[in-house]
C-alpha cells in the first residue's frame, strides 16, 4: 500500500464534502449526537457506515474480533457506557458477518496464543448451542449458524449491563442483532426480542 495515496484520497474526500456543503466540517466540529451504537467485527471487509449507507456523525462505532460483548472487556464496556449514558443512543446493533475469521478460528483445534481467551467466548457460544449446531451436517452452514448464534449471545450480554437495562426501562432503548451477508452485501435482521430475552433472564441478571 502506498500511504501517500491515503492522503491524496483524503484531500479528494474533503473536496467532495465541501462541494456539497461548505459548512460540513464546521458542523462536524460542533459535536455528535448519533442515534445508534454499532458493535461490529474488525474485519477489513465490513465497514459499518458503508454497509448501512450512513456517514460521519450518524453512528457511534465499536469494532473487535468477532463483534464480542464481554463483560470484563473495559474497552467495550466503556464504549457502551458512554454511548448509552452520555450520547443517549436509542439503538444498539450487534452485527456479525458470514465468513468471520474469528468464528472459524474459534472452531479450530489450535493454540492461537493471546487469542485463546478471546476466542474461548465463542467456544462458549458453541457449547450453549451444541445440539443445534452439531445437527447441521454442512460445515459451512454450521459456521454461518454459529455466526448468528454468536450475535444473539452478544445481544444477551449487552442486556446484562446496568446501562442498557436502565435505558431500556427509562426510554425504550432497543437492541438489534444483525448479520452482514458478505456474499451478497445484504443485512439480515435476526429479530432479537429484547423484552422476551429480558423477561427470561431477568431473575438472574436484573440489576434493579
Amino acid at each position: 500500500m502506498d500511504i501517500s495515496k491515503v492522503f491524496e484520497n483524503n484531500k479528494n474526500w474533503v473536496a467532495s464534502k465541501l462541494a456539497i456543503n461548505s459548512d460540513f466540517f464546521d458542523e462536524l466540529g460542533k459535536g455528535q449526537s448519533p442515534e445508534m451504537l454499532y458493535i461490529g467485527c474488525s474485519d477489513s471487509r465490513v465497514t459499518a457506515e458503508d454497509l448501512m449507507g450512513l456517514g460521519p456523525g450518524d453512528v457511534f462505532v465499536h469494532r473487535n474480533i468477532a463483534n464480542m460483548v464481554i463483560g470484563t472487556d473495559l474497552n467495550a464496556v466503556s464504549v457502551i457506557e458512554y454511548a448509552v449514558n452520555h450520547l443517549k443512543v436509542n439503538h444498539i446493533v450487534v452485527c456479525g458477518h458470514y465468513s468471520c475469521g474469528g468464528v472459524k478460528a474459534a472452531m479450530q483445534a489450535a493454540d492461537l496464543g493471546i487469542l485463546n481467551p478471546w476466542l474461548r467466548n465463542i467456544r462458549d457460544v458453541y457449547r450453549l448451542h451444541k445440539d443445534e449446531l452439531e445437527a447441521i451436517t454442512d460445515e459451512e452452514k454450521r459456521y454461518e449458524r454459529l455466526v448468528e448464534l454468536n450475535v444473539q449471545e452478544q445481544c444477551v450480554n449487552l442486556i446484562k449491563t446496568a446501562a442498557v437495562q436502565k435505558a431500556y426501562k427509562e426510554r425504550g432503548l432497543k437492541v438489534h442483532g444483525w448479520v452482514f451477508d458478505i456474499h451478497t452485501g445484504n443485512l439480515i435482521d435476526l429479530n432479537v426480542d429484547l423484552p422476551g430475552i429480558l423477561d427470561e433472564i431477568m431473575k438472574i441478571y436484573d440489576l434493579g
